[in-house]
């Protein structure tokens, strides 16, 4: 490998901390890492101890090197990278009254501009309202967390994270001067909500833990500026966010964790009455709702329906008095819904391939637009009308680029509308789609989707880069993703694994790769690395494993259960130290997503589980193949410890000379870099990484 460096290694200092719980004792030589202060660290990454500091400075140094004889092939799939990005791409715009609201890039744009159109012009012109480019000018890290209009279209609302840590300051924008006033709000979660008489402007606060919390609103061009508190959540396990009813009569506030939801509503006419409970929290019980025709529908697990039914309510009744509308039905999850004035449309995934089904409430009638290929992605896109026959839908595939069409749900006829270009030119009839399923250790079929060149054998003799998710029924699309082309277009096989954890196969998918059953999820991704080896699409030993946050740990769990079969790993910002993070009630992240792992303080399976499994915790003495660890100082999510203790202890045990590799952001989060053309410098580095450990740089 070219990556071996010439350097020395750092080695990082052990600092025993000795921990004993449900009689067991064990110890943790890097949790000295954590700075005690790390929410402070959040907001102001200049007050990271000096100690740890140094450490990750010396880590960054010693990545930078190594990686230093990889620069040109990173230069190389950078450039190949940006050239499939369209430099002016625009966003399809979508009608609100008397304007029509898009996102655009220019020329050399890393955020682009918001803009909008009167929708009466014969000839449209772009209005620009938003210009992000300018706005991040002399900042280290920008990001946008959310922009809407004010209904009487007069202002703009808009948040801004200046650090990566996810805590949006808010300002307004008049339409009409351009003048940009400031509110106040600096510890908001991003969205933003006008209340009906558009003076009225709602958000969720975090907490001292970064956990969103509670929904504060105020009149923002009140002098006094006075802020009420709408909601405010006192059980840590769960998380608050809010929006509005589709049909937006309603300010909705979602109280919620993985497993159980809770909805509260306020009157957009009258934003300053309290909020009323829909139907009060009950564990595993989840609901949305969906106001059409006078009628609430509630898209629901309740009374079994794993993979979700659609039944009709009013606030107040009890999930048991609930009517059945549209029942459920095994095996075809409904993963959304959304209504329109005459419209209920769902999008639905049945065998691994999604959907849209659009019902006539006038008659009942339904028909559904699906696609023809082996594996594909398709979404609806949420207008701002509710008083229209249009609808608007996503699709693409592996190896088709994505497509925007206009859809009449009353002649059910569609409009192509927007085609992505890939300016550096591509050709579908190039590559080869297939859809597979391979057979787990536990006779469980798990589908696998392949992107390949047309002309690859399988004759064993391919690298394969093998990708996965595999946690809070996250289910990755078979969607068209312009920058893996840089490996497959090298030789490499790309393959996705639908493992359980995610709902590839209903939600029943989900609960068979979660808490007692996490193991599913592990098993699963070796079996497909091993079954597609024995298929011929690669061979043990030239498989690069690819995952990110709850993907880390999936890699991570993976490399320690089968190093033998990866080439390398590449793990961003990893969920790693899952024993300790779970343990942690202070973390942003932990109490609400017990549901997910189980509560390792008060359950003493659930510890001996984590235990078992948590990647940090399990690192032997063996040889593990090269590994690339990324992270972000400000990360909310996955904080920075989490992938540096990791790499310490991985570089500790190593018993090969394959190098452990550590790049820390030191000023960015979870996300890693702002901006289209920075964040593809990453992926540039992460597939230059994987071209060298396959052999073909």
């Amino acid at each position: 490998m070219k990556t071996n460096p010439v350097q020395p290694a750092p080695s990082a200092e052990k600092r025993p901390h000795h921990q004993t719980r449900f009689e067991t004792e064990w110890t943790d030589d890097y949790a000295w890492m954590k700075d005690a202060n790390w929410q402070t660290v959040m907001r102001d990454p200049s007050q990271l101890a000096r100690d740890i500091r140094a450490h990750l400075e010396t880590e960054n140094a010693y990545t930078d090197a190594a990686l230093t004889p990889l620069s040109d092939l990173k230069d190389a799939i950078f450039g190949e990278m940006k050239g499939r990005l369209e430099p002016t791409a625009r966003g399809v715009p979508m009608p609100d009254g008397a304007y029509a609201y898009f996102h655009f890039y220019r020329e050399g744009d890393q955020h682009g501009v918001y803009a909008r159109q009167d929708v009466a012009a014969a000839e449209p012109e772009d209005e620009i309202i938003l210009d992000c480019d300018a706005l991040a000018k002399g900042t280290s890290f920008f990001d946008i967390g959310d922009v809407s209009h004010s209904p009487d279209h007069k202002w703009l609302a808009y948040s801004v994270d200046e650090k990566g840590s996810e805590n949006y300051a808010v300002f307004l924008r008049d339409l009409a001067s351009g003048q940009v006033h400031g509110t106040g709000i600096d510890r908001s979660a991003g969205a933003l909500v006008w209340a009906a008489n558009g003076r009225t402007l709602f958000w969720v606060e975090r907490d001292e833990n970064q956990r969103p919390y509670a929904v504060r609103f105020k009149d923002v061009f009140d002098a006094r500026g006075k802020i009420h508190t709408a909601y405010e959540e006192q059980d840590p396990g769960f998380f608050v966010s809010v929006g509005s009813s589709d049909d937006e009569r309603f300010i909705e506030i979602s109280a919620h964790n993985h497993t159980t939801s809770e909805i509260h509503r306020i009157p957009s006419i009258d934003p300053s009455t309290p909020p009323t409970c829909f139907s009060k929290r009950q564990a595993g019980l989840e609901y949305s709702l969906h106001d059409q025709g006078g009628t609430t529908y509630i898209l629901t697990n309740q009374g079994g329906a794993v993979d979700f039914a659609v039944m009709t309510g009013k606030a107040g009744d009890a999930p048991t008095d609930w009517q059945p509308f549209i029942p459920h039905k095994p095996g075809t999850l409904i993963l959304g819904m959304e209504t329109f004035s005459r419209w209920l449309v769902r999008l639905e995934r049945e065998n691994a391939l999604p959907q849209i089904i659009i019902r006539d409430m006038e008659n009942g009638a339904e028909h559904a637009i699906a696609m023809p290929e082996a594996a594909y992605g398709l979404g609806i896109k949420s207008g701002y009308e509710y008083e229209t026959d249009t609808l608007y839908f996503s699709y693409s595939s592996p190896s088709r680029p994505g497509t925007v069409y206009r859809y009449d749900m009353n002649t059910r006829e569609r409009e192509t509308v927007r085609v992505q270009v890939v300016p550096s030119g591509h050709n579908p009839e190039d590559y080869r789609v297939e859809r597979i399923s391979i057979t787990a250790r536990d006779g469980e079929s798990i589908p696998v989707t392949i992107l390949a060149r047309k002309d690859v054998e399988t004759d064993g003799s391919n690298p394969l880069l093998l990708y996965g998710y595999g946690s809070y029924g996250i289910t990755i699309p078979a969607g068209f993703r312009t920058h893996i082309l840089s490996l497959v277009d090298r030789g490499t096989v790309y393959a996705i694994a639908h493992i359980r954890g995610g709902q590839a196969k209903g939600y029943q998918w989900y609960l068979d790769g979660k808490l007692e059953k996490k193991i599913n999820t592990f098993n699963d991704f070796v079996d497909a690395g091993r079954a597609l080896a024995e298929l011929g699409w690669t061979s043990e030993g030239r498989i690069v494993a690819h995952g990110g946050s709850a993907g880390g740990l999936l890699v991570g769990a993976a490399v320690n259960q089968a190093p033998e079969i990866f080439a390398g790993v590449i793990a961003a910002v990893p969920f790693v130290d899952v024993l300790n993070t779970m343990s942690d009630t202070e973390l942003p992240l932990t109490p609400p997503e017990w549901p997910e792992w189980g509560n390792p303080i008060t359950d003493a399976a659930a510890f001996h589980r984590l235990r078992n499994y948590s990647p940090y915790d399990n690192v032997e003495a063996k040889a593990y193949p090269p590994m690339l660890i990324t992270g972000g100082l400000t990360d909310p999510r996955v904080t920075y410890w989490e992938p540096a203790k990791w790499a310490a202890k991985l570089r500790d045990r190593q018993t090969s000379d394959a190098p452990i590799l550590l790049k820390i952001n030191m000023e960015a989060g979870h996300q890693g870099e702002s901006g289209r053309y920075d964040s593809l410098k990453e992926t540039a580095l992460e597939y230059a990484f994987a071209v060298d450990c396959m052999g073909l740089s």
